[in-house]
């Protein structure tokens, strides 16, 4: 089921309807609805896919458990291990197997072996590796002690398979989520206006910048073989506003679709493209994920507590699992070893924590150092959207080489529409910049928020594509 589709136009309303006007007395059974959705929404997907997620929230729900009451230290790390590597064997089967079977075939013949290996013909569960992310958290949580083991099944189910975060994220932790599972909620009209807000935003972001950004993307990516200078930098810049808008989009959408039933999701975004630097960028950017590995990888691999070596060492680490996490091609490794290239001055000069306040802090317009700042971070994050848009090796390469030898700038038609829309998309996440999303306009006079809520819903109707188009990272 689509957060952009009639169906879900017309399930979320019965679900609300029924959380709070028919179970509004009964926490335990608000939960149980919730569990229900969820599996539906899920099952709207591929109904056989459901057991994965069931078998998945049993073996963390009993490993935690198993973890907890074990007295003896080697116990405690059997469970551990039994979960992480159930967990991660079957991320491994799904979404990597034949990412390695090809590639230990592609190097047999490189140095003169023939072979052919059997592949799976296999469906990527969507998104296993968020719920997968969501178990292992709280099993490492509970190892090393951040949280107790969650004893009510129900919950726990719940925190695995909410519906809003269940298929691509925020990446919820038990510490955060788990404790709004047993407060009993009282409707609050500012909340879920709120809500509504963010869904909105989210909503014309995904279906008026991502949606109608791809046309573009996908025509200059389809012909690079023959485009010039200027139509591949364009490609590259709308890949960059189309992703942001798609992801970024369906966190709006998952964040207010939970503020209607009285959760805080954990806040995944937070105005990277005005960045002045590659860290700030990553420590605004897909904020759950950089977290978790900060949290689950990086500070137990020694963190920033070692000598240089070990600093880059682990900082390359991370980079390259993150580009790994998110596909099993080569692209995507190189994506995040180049943003480790990118981070590494910054860590080794020692000014990756150089820009944690939010830009031009104190005044509307920027300084002419901090637009220098952020359009070269920006240019940066363009060139590595590259790889990460790209099928393969020789399309990324390919298309780079022809956008550094063929020095013409004619363009791609692009719809003045298209254009005034993303002006008036930054417009609003300039303006909004120190909140929480662009569209975050509750203290605005009553008159102008209505009217600026009715130019929304006109954008959409007017231009946003209202086919089956899928968010980005359900592949991931």
């Amino acid at each position: 089921m689509l957060f952009n589709s009639l169906h879900f136009a017309f399930f979320l309303p019965i679900v609300f309807f029924f959380y709070w006007f028919v179970l509004k007395k009964s926490l335990k059974w608000q939960n149980i609805l919730l569990i229900v959705c969820s599996y539906y929404f899920y099952a709207c997907w591929d109904w056989r896919f459901l057991f994965l997620l069931i078998f998945s929230t049993l073996l963390d729900y009993f490993s935690g458990i198993q973890i907890e009451n074990s007295t003896d230290k080697k116990r405690k790390k059997f469970w551990l291990i039994t979960s992480v590597a159930i967990n991660l064997g079957f991320l491994g089967v799904f979404k990597y197997y034949n990412f390695f079977i090809d590639s230990f075939a592609d190097f047999l013949s490189q140095i003169g072996f023939q072979v052919h290996l059997q592949t799976l013909q296999i469906i990527l569960p969507v998104g296993i590796s968020f719920y997968t992310f969501h178990g292992l958290s709280y099993v490492f949580d509970v190892y090393n002690e951040k949280v107790k083991s969650h004893k009510n099944f129900v919950e726990y189910s719940l925190f695995v398979s909410f519906f809003p975060l269940l298929v691509a994220g925020p990446i919820e932790r038990a510490d955060h989520l788990l404790p709004q599972m047993k407060i009993k909620k009282q409707f609050d009209y500012q909340m879920a206006t709120d809500g509504l807000r963010q869904i909105l935003w989210g909503l014309f972001k995904k279906m008026v910048i991502a949606d109608n950004c791809s046309t573009i993307v996908n025509e200059v990516f389809s012909n690079y073989q023959d485009a010039s200078t200027g139509s591949l930098i364009i490609g590259a810049v709308f890949f960059a506003f189309q992703i942001y808008g798609d992801f970024s989009g369906y966190s709006d959408i998952a964040i207010g679709t939970g503020k209607l039933f009285g959760f805080q999701l954990l806040k995944n975004f937070n105005y990277p493209y005005f960045s002045r630097d590659i860290a700030e960028f990553w420590r605004r950017w897909h904020i759950s994920l950089s977290s978790w590995f900060k949290d689950y990888l990086y500070i137990p691999l020694g963190g920033s507590q070692g000598g240089i070596w070990m600093k880059i060492r682990n900082t390359f680490i991370i980079f390259l699992v993150s580009g790994f996490w998110h596909g099993a091609n080569w692209t995507f490794i190189i994506w995040g070893g180049l943003n480790a290239l990118y981070f590494l001055p910054l860590l080794i000069l020692k000014q990756n924590r150089k820009n944690t306040n939010v830009i031009a802090e104190n005044t509307f317009f920027p300084s002419f150092r901090e637009v220098f700042s952020v359009l070269i971070t920006f240019a940066l994050t363009c060139f590595a959207w590259i790889f990460f848009r790209a099928k393969n090796l020789t399309e990324a390469f390919g298309y780079i080489q022809q956008m550094c030898t063929n020095f013409t700038f004619s363009i791609p038609k692009i719809r003045y529409s298209l254009l005034i829309c993303v002006f008036i998309f930054f417009f609003f996440e300039w303006i909004n910049r120190k909140k929480d999303f662009g569209l975050d306009i509750g203290v605005w006079n009553k008159f102008f928020r209505h009217i600026t809520y009715l130019f929304i819903i006109l954008l959409i109707l007017l231009f946003a594509s209202f086919g089956q188009n899928e968010f980005i990272y359900f592949q991931f």
